[in-house]
């Protein structure tokens, strides 16, 4: 048992067990270096001290009380007492800062401090980042004209995928929510790659059994999105958890929304993530809407950047429009998680521009002002095109040519992918078990059966 006591208290109290404050210094017992001091009693010392407290707490002024110079070991540290019952506030008025680089007319912040970016690596951002925009822009209208069944765009995160993105190791295993593609563009993933899985046909890696924007990629170390809400964040922690057993020199990286953080599974990943010590880096995008669900209704806490902290996880906010303000925080955060095998949460402040996805009309709950605002003044495309045209690297002539090139091979791509044979139905009932269970044979027979009786009702250009 741990007593800490002030210096003027403990030696009018224990004057006549240790003859003076200077050999209660050099006592054995005496911890140095704690602030207040901190001793170990001897079994004769404690007797005496616990005696002294009852007669304290009997009858002494609350200001001598001996519980409130108290520290005691409890189990996950050392505790101080107090007198005086004392809440913790909800939360503090001030919220936490947003770290930020270029300011909205793309120019450095005084003062700024920033991951240095070369020439070759800002004009690659810049690339991806436009033909992500421009991607998304064609994947919607072919969505809209009926040629896909389902999509949904990174409309104003276009900074948030392809900074962070550019600040990983190849080796980093992304786990992915289902609105960070240009993170699979940045790491080599082609648009025909896009397009087969979009179109479902049998050069799609998952054989079309997904919806489309459903992507992986096994040799780009980017694990397959999937639909449910927070579901890859405890994944992302049990593969940090295994790169750190494996001494590798990476670290997992899972993206979320910030409805994701009120899943159970957030929470859960958060705690197992801290008290492993694992290097993982949860990047969570606040982007104000969890479909139809404000940021108001979704928090009373300051956003999910003091969850990390509750957590025990260092965290930080940034600008999530702001592209070197999310390639220097993320360069820094992969630092630190795999450096020091611990886990980073970064909060990325920014907008979702587009509607939620292509089922989704996201002027029925928000105002059109409001979206046409980030679609403009906030825009993090425009703001990055600044920054590079300031540093000599840009032009309106290479704008141009850069559009049109990538609207070429995205319209070719889909071109092919739409010529391309679908997976057969077989291919439906495959891939999970090494021997197909009874239970599945007896499935696929009676689909078969179903478009024998019903052939008008199935789709023609998949292979029975």
């Amino acid at each position: 048992m741990a007593l800490w006591l002030t210096r003027s208290k403990l030696g009018h109290h224990l004057g006549r067990k240790i003859a003076s404050l200077d050999a209660l210094r050099r006592s054995p017992f005496l911890d140095p270096v704690a602030t207040p001091r901190a001793l170990d009693c001897p079994d004769g010392i404690l007797r005496n001290l616990r005696s002294f407290c009852s007669i304290q707490s009997a009858g002494a002024r609350s200001d001598d009380a001996c519980d409130t110079q108290q520290v005691l070991d409890f189990p996950g540290g050392k505790v101080t007492f107090d007198a005086e019952m004392r809440f913790l506030a909800e939360s503090s008025v001030d919220r936490i800062n947003c770290y930020r680089v270029l300011d909205d007319y793309g120019q450095t912040i005084s003062g700024s401090r920033f991951q240095e970016v070369s020439k070759e690596v800002a004009m690659k951002m810049y690339s991806e980042m436009v033909t992500l925009q421009v991607m998304d822009t064609i994947f919607y209208e072919a969505q809209r004209q009926g040629r896909i069944s389902f999509y949904l765009t990174s409309n104003g995160e276009e900074a948030i995928n392809i900074a962070s993105a550019a600040a990983l190791s190849p080796d980093d295993v992304v786990f992915p929510q289902y609105r960070e593609p240009g993170v699979l563009l940045w790491r080599g993933f082609t648009l025909q790659e896009i397009a087969n899985q979009c179109f479902g046909n049998k050069l799609d890696y998952g054989k079309g059994r997904q919806m489309p924007i459903h992507y992986g990629s096994n040799r780009l170390n980017y694990f397959t999105v999937s639909s449910p809400i927070a579901t890859q964040i405890p994944h992302a922690v049990g593969a940090a958890y295994s790169l750190k057993m494996e001494k590798k020199n990476a670290c997992a990286v899972t993206y979320f929304g910030d409805g994701g953080t009120s899943e159970g599974d957030f929470h859960a990943a958060l705690n197992f993530a801290a008290v492993m010590e694992v290097p993982v880096i949860f990047f969570c995008r606040n982007n104000g809407w969890a479909i139809s669900t404000p940021t108001k209704e979704q928090f009373r806490s300051d956003g999910a950047v003091i969850r990390g902290q509750a957590y025990g996880i260092r965290s930080i906010r940034i600008d999530g429009n702001d592209a070197l303000a999310v390639y220097s925080a993320v360069h820094a955060a992969r630092e630190m998680a795999t450096s020091e095998s611990r886990p980073i949460l970064v909060e990325a402040l920014t907008y979702r521009v587009g509607h939620h996805s292509t089922s989704d009309d996201s002027t029925k709950y928000r105002p059109i002002d409001e979206i046409e605002h980030w679609r403009t003044a906030r825009d993090p495309i425009s703001r990055y095109r600044k920054w590079i045209e300031r540093n000599g690297w840009w032009s309106d002539a290479a704008e141009s040519e850069l559009r049109n090139k990538v609207r070429k091979e995205i319209l070719q791509a889909i071109q092919i992918a739409e010529r391309v044979e679908k997976p057969p139905l077989s291919e439906l009932f495959t891939d999970v078990y090494d021997q197909i269970p009874a239970n599945l044979c007896e499935q696929e027979k009676s689909l078969r059966d179903t478009i024998k009786k019903h052939p008008g009702d199935y789709p023609s250009d998949v292979p029975i």
